[in-house]
């Protein structure tokens, strides 16, 4: 199994700007609470930048199938706790009645809730924006990012399998879905950089590789247009070695305001011959979409 990859290592070479999805809060908070009242709104508590922080987000649920009709959800976000609704003080007297979570399981998770008409609210913080191949990681570059999502039924669908490309390099392939349908941008930069609301980019980390012990980032790249449907190889890049490691996981932010979703796995092991002919025909029957090569 292959990627094409004459352009598509050029193409995903830096960091991905994410799009609007589960929602991006505030960087590095820490003490953070979730609340959500009987209006279906949500307080958000915490400390960031040295100071407290009371958020009310409210207005948006679930995620809307991939269209150039209008842009996707997004929740409403008031970063004075209440003051452009109500008044300076609402989130004194907020009235929290979110029970406790009992929905998928979720990676990264910081807080979750069940709100009373049945829908899902949760927070999630990871480095989304760490450098790829390994690279030692700035400040900025190192920030945890604190998302918030709401949404009702299923969560999105992160299908990733593993084999080999050019019978040597690891390799990953897949799909992202929601609601059965793929979930994918329209516009992008030259760099993999989504320019609509509906584009996503997993972020793919390897551990224990040879840049490093530890979970180090690997690469970031756009689900493909029509079907939500990707693969990447652990290809060497200029001067920096082959990544694979002994494990490996991807980070996609939710389409609309659904979670993030986390898949992890082991490496697929020395080359298997057999077992590379069954996943060629497992992507050219349900991962195809002429964007990625089979071998």
């Amino acid at each position: 199994m292959r990627r094409l990859i004459l352009i598509a290592a050029l193409l995903v070479a830096l960091p991905a700007a994410p799009a609007s999805g589960s929602q991006l809060i505030d960087r590095n908070a820490s003490n953070v609470k979730l609340a959500v009242n009987a209006k279906g709104e949500a307080l958000l508590t915490y400390n960031a930048s040295g100071k407290l922080k009371h958020v009310l987000a409210w207005g948006a649920v679930n995620a809307l199938a991939p269209t150039t009709a209008r842009k996707q959800v997004a929740l409403n976000l008031d970063y004075a706790g209440g003051y452009g609704k109500y008044r300076t003080d609402y989130w004194q007297s907020f009235g929290a009645t979110c029970g406790a979570y009992d929905g998928d399981a979720l990676g990264w998770l910081v807080a979750a809730c069940k709100a009373p008409d049945g829908s899902y609210w949760s927070l999630q913080a990871w480095q989304r924006a760490l450098p790829n191949y390994g690279l030692p990681a700035t400040p900025v570059q190192s920030v945890w990012e604190l998302h918030l999502s709401h949404w009702t039924g299923d969560i999105p669908v992160l299908t990733i399998k593993q084999d080999w490309s050019y019978r040597r390099f690891d390799h990953l392939y897949g799909s992202l879905t929601y609601g059965g349908t793929g979930v994918y941008g329209f516009k992008s930069t030259r760099v993999g950089v989504p320019l609509d609301t509906f584009g996503r980019n997993l972020y793919v980390d390897t551990f224990n590789s040879a840049y490093g012990g530890g979970w180090k980032r690997e690469n970031s790249f756009l689900t493909h247009k029509t079907n939500g449907t990707f693969c990447y190889g652990f290809y060497p890049h200029g001067s920096r070695p082959v990544g694979n490691g002994t494990k490996s996981r991807a980070t996609v932010i939710g389409p609309g305001v659904t979670p993030d979703i986390l898949w992890q796995g082991s490496a697929p092991g020395p080359y298997d011959r057999a077992a590379d002919l069954e996943a060629n025909a497992d992507q050219r029957a349900n991962f195809a979409d002429g964007a990625c090569k089979v071998n």
